[in-house]
């Protein structure tokens, strides 16, 4: 994976365009405007004992973050919109957030409250040592999804997801959790996309890496392989086979109106 180092610094059944419009509260408009042509990141907070500077870690991350920056504000400019990049906070074990106190074991997360995305590094270690997905564009792929969740929030998608569960029971409250996830995955294809477009950053075998790391935390697998058996109802993020499908449905196409995880009646 290529990417530039000098700009260090800054997932119910099947849902209908008009069934969210008119239950679940959602506007695809918001979404589907935003046009499908082809900064500086700010590391606001690190909770580990050494300095970002000396991380190379840290420093893939940030540089990667800001990638994403690069991307998602030309995608936004393009349909008269302004994207507000989101803060990047580092930390080891644990976290407090505008959502609440976090623990790395949680892995990566993005809260929409402060508009953070929260990233414990050692969870790259147990990307590779446990889940076995190893690699640079690996570890963008788990950045660019939670961007991807920051991308849903500027376009007011998880505030009204949000609210929809709020009113559901939890098997269904799940299952639109998956559509949410599935698209933060489609919407990092978009990223990889474009930015391969714009500054070639992928090299051989960097797809393979992505792919093997959604494959890997799919829920499906990390079921079996905790608790030995899969319980479908509770699934929040989405299969393996869904999280590489919607991924490379991004990555494929480029086009954003091909994330709309909502409309799809299989997914």
């Amino acid at each position: 994976m290529r990417i530039s180092r000098a700009k260090v610094g800054g997932g119910i059944g099947t849902i209908v365009i008009v069934l969210i419009a008119l239950y679940f509260g959602i506007d695809p408009s918001v979404f589907l405007d935003l046009s499908t042509d082809p900064g500086s990141t700010r590391v606001e907070q690190r909770a580990t004992s050494r300095p970002v500077a000396e991380d190379p870690l840290a420093e893939f991350v940030s540089v990667v973050l800001a990638d994403t920056e690069d991307t998602w504000k030309v995608l936004f400019e393009r349909s008269g919109k302004i994207y507000q990049e989101p803060k990047l906070v580092l930390f080891t074990d644990v976290v407090q957030s505008a959502c609440g106190m976090a623990k790395g074991a949680m892995g990566p997360f993005y809260c929409p409250s402060d508009q953070k995305v929260y990233i414990d590094l050692n969870f790259y270690r147990e990307l590779k040592n446990r889940f076995r997905a190893p690699g640079d564009f690996a570890q963008a792929y788990v950045i660019a999804h939670e961007v991807g969740h920051h991308v849903q929030n500027q376009l007011e998608i998880l505030k009204q997801v949000h609210a929809a569960r709020s009113r559901m029971n939890t098997r269904e409250a799940n299952a639109l959790s998956v559509r949410l996830e599935l698209q933060a995955d489609c919407l990092a294809g978009v990223w990889a996309h474009h930015a391969e477009r714009a500054r070639h950053i992928l090299e051989e075998g960097d797809v393979e890496e992505a792919l093997n790391a959604a494959s890997a935390i799919g829920d499906d697998r990390i079921q079996r392989q905790t608790q030995g058996r899969v319980v479908p109802d509770s699934f929040t993020h989405g299969t393996s086979q869904q999280r590489v499908r919607w991924f490379l449905r991004g990555l494929e196409s480029g086009e954003l109106g091909q994330c709309n995880t909502f409309e799809s009646g299989t997914f």
